[in-house]
């Protein structure tokens, strides 16, 4: 939920760029006495008070600039689940735990008095376990100066190809939640033992994540904090070939450097060559980034296929057309078929795929589909007036965060008009694109607008004298105190603070001292709420 290329959130980076590290290396600074603000500290006597929904990279680094920006800032984050982090904690790949070091920076901004999060408490929408807390966003709205929604992109895109509902047909976005011990995923239980091939259509890095969980030496994966029911599946594995499938070609490809080096260095594992027709003749006149990476894919493995015990390729210029069904059993997948493509113009990075009518078929009995994330409105939204653009699945704003609407004018024209306290910020905010560097930058974006429109007296926030919009109310503005007074009578008392989720947090790596790991997560919400008793 932090700071290239496509969030590998189930791959990227947490480590920050070197820019992002000059912003950070001070964060205690502001947790004291911090250096400036650039912005009052209070409207009519009162400090600033934020709601932010979701608790991954973009609503902590929300929290901090706003802390950093705006004097005496107090900052609510609501999380559904007991435990924070987002997808830095369920999306980045088990083994790549130095991608999880932006975690230290959240607990800075989770140390401060002015910060407050309020872990087990669904927004809006009814919680997916029995003992959480549903709070309708209408009571949020009623207790801030503003709301900055950060819930990301929990959404999956489908094909809508036949067969899409097959046994063995999955989603990469739930194998990796499952893998990674999220709970809403911990019963995919995916059936690995039915075939010796998969196939992951979609080629950026969640793809070849799932590649790599697939391919990688399951005891390499015991050391990392992999979820143990993903251990136990992934060890009756019997595939032996990834088949990692794109509409385009190398030049299009969406994958990085860093991750396909990494496929390529898996021991004992061959990667099919590709097709060198499909690299520019002289790829030395490239720019460097493409330029290393063709130099990556000609190179190809150090084990040649013949010899490894496992292998992967990426085939290229092929869209998926349908999954078949096996003639034994009309539930459960066979082999997914695929029309063949052509390019545009084979070495523009921008080149667009055209079918052809030729088809192929490639045989295996699980199939994943990692064609990208995808952000949903929140139930209220409707009724409340808060503009969802479904077509690209992020709410309507003005490019710095701002929640636009359409009003009518006096002449009967429309245009966007301001939705007064309300921000967005990441994939939301943008849809679901860039690692953690550009997610860090884009919640700072957000944050600067408010702080602009906080300093200025015409601009107008919720629970404001002068404002429009009856529907949202001019009470008190006392965040969380407010909106908990509006709970039923014990619903309080399931919300998990900062302090609960440190004592499962301690359960965790408790859990995972024992069998020689960082961490062995809870993959229960149950379980994580037995912790505290």
């Amino acid at each position: 939920m932090l700071l290239a290329r496509s969030l590998r959130l189930a791959s990227g980076a947490c480590s920050t760029s070197s820019s992002s590290m000059i912003i950070l290396k001070n964060s205690r600074n502001f947790l004291g006495t911090p250096r400036y603000y650039s912005t009052p500290a209070t409207r009519n006597g009162r400090p600033f008070r934020l709601a932010v929904i979701g608790s991954g990279p973009a609503g902590f680094y929300t929290a901090y600039r706003a802390m950093s920006r705006i004097q005496d800032a107090r900052v609510d984050m609501y999380e559904a689940l007991p435990v924070p982090f987002g997808l830095v904690r369920f999306g980045v790949a088990p083994d790549h735990p130095e991608v999880k070091n932006c975690q230290e920076k959240f607990e800075e901004v989770a140390a401060s008095p002015n910060f407050t999060f309020i872990g087990n408490v669904s927004v809006g929408t009814t919680s997916n376990h029995p003992d959480g807390v549903t709070v309708p966003l209408a009571s949020i709205l009623r207790h801030y100066n503003a709301v900055v929604f950060s819930y990301g992109a929990p959404k999956d895109r489908t094909l809508g190809i036949p067969g899409e509902s097959l046994t063995g047909v999955y989603s990469a976005r739930e194998f990796v939640g499952w893998y990674n011990g999220l709970p809403e995923h911990a019963d995919l239980d995916p059936d690995l033992t039915r075939g010796e091939e998969a196939v992951i259509i979609g080629q950026g890095n969640v793809a070849l994540d799932v590649a790599r969980m697939l391919l990688e030496d399951v005891d390499v994966l015991r050391k990392s904090d992999i979820a143990e029911h993903a251990i136990e599946t992934l060890a009756k594995s019997k595939i032996k070939r990834v088949h990692i499938v794109g509409r385009r070609g190398p030049m299009q490809a969406a994958f990085t450097i860093k991750e396909i080096r990494e496929l390529m260095r898996l021991p004992r594992v061959g990667f099919h060559p590709i097709d060198t027709s499909l690299i520019p003749p002289d790829p030395k006149s490239l720019p460097r980034a493409p330029r290393r990476l063709m130099e990556i894919l000609m190179k190809g493995s150090p084990t040649p296929p013949s010899d490894a015990s496992k292998s992967w390729s990426l085939d290229f210029l092929l869209s998926p057309t349908a999954f078949l069904p096996s003639p034994s059993s009309s539930s459960q997948l066979a082999a997914t078929q695929f029309a063949k493509t052509t390019l545009s113009s084979p070495f523009d990075p921008q080149a667009y795929a055209l079918p052809t009518s030729d088809t192929v078929e490639i045989t295996s009995p699980v199939a994943f589909r990692s064609i990208g994330y995808r952000s949903a409105p929140l139930p209220e939204f409707s009724a409340l007036g808060i503009p969802f653009n479904e077509r690209h699945g992020v709410i309507s704003n003005d490019g710095r965060g701002r929640v636009r609407h359409e009003e009518r004018t006096r002449d009967a024209a429309m245009e966007l008009g301001r939705f007064n306290g309300l921000y967005c910020a990441g994939w939301v905010k943008r849809g679901p694109t860039g690692v953690i560097a550009s997610t860090m930058e884009d919640a700072f974006s957000t944050v600067d607008a408010i702080a602009e429109d906080w300093a200025d007296p015409t601009v107008r926030f919720l629970n404001e004298e002068g404002e429009q919009g009856s529907s949202i109310g001019k009470q008190e503005v006392s965040g969380w105190e407010g909106v908990k007074k509006e709970l039923p009578g014990g619903a309080d008392k399931k919300v998990v603070h900062w302090d609960g989720w440190k004592k499962i947090d301690a359960a965790e790596r408790e859990r995972g001292a024992k069998v020689g790991k960082e961490r062995e997560k809870f993959t229960r919400t149950a379980e994580m709420l037995a912790v505290l008793g």
